[in-house]
């Protein structure tokens, strides 16, 4: 259970580390879909899939709407703005160590050649 006074971005990766709540929202990346339409690719229950709703609704990730008797999802991706800036820090980190290793990776080598024409 997610405390009531979580921080927004808590609630974005609470929501997105599930792979169910993740292929909803992809399928709400097309376009918007009631609970019926989320189920119907799945083999899940209706309630089962309300309960990923209200998960994702709470993160910010979704908002439902109101067409007589119906309740359409539709995507909210501005939450997902704010959390690949957070990971955007971290891709920065990698690359950077990456393209160290990468640099001592080619100074082995170039190291290797000239040991072993030395050899030669």
């Amino acid at each position: 259970m997610i405390p009531a006074a979580t921080p927004p971005l808590d609630l974005v990766f609470a929501a997105l580390a599930d792979p169910t709540r993740r292929a909803i929202l992809a399928r709400l990346a097309a376009g918007e879909a009631t609970v019926n339409e989320l189920v119907a690719p799945t083999d899940l229950s209706q309630p089962t899939i309300s309960k990923h709703l209200k998960v994702l609704e709470r993160a910010g990730l979704v908002s439902r709407g109101r067409e007589a008797q119906f309740r359409p999802a539709r995507l909210n991706a501005a939450p997902l703005a704010e959390a690949d800036r957070w990971l955007g820090d971290y891709r920065r980190f990698f690359t950077e160590s990456l393209d160290r290793l990468d640099t001592y990776v080619k100074e082995l080598k170039r190291k290797e050649g000239r040991h072993a024409s030395k050899r030669k």
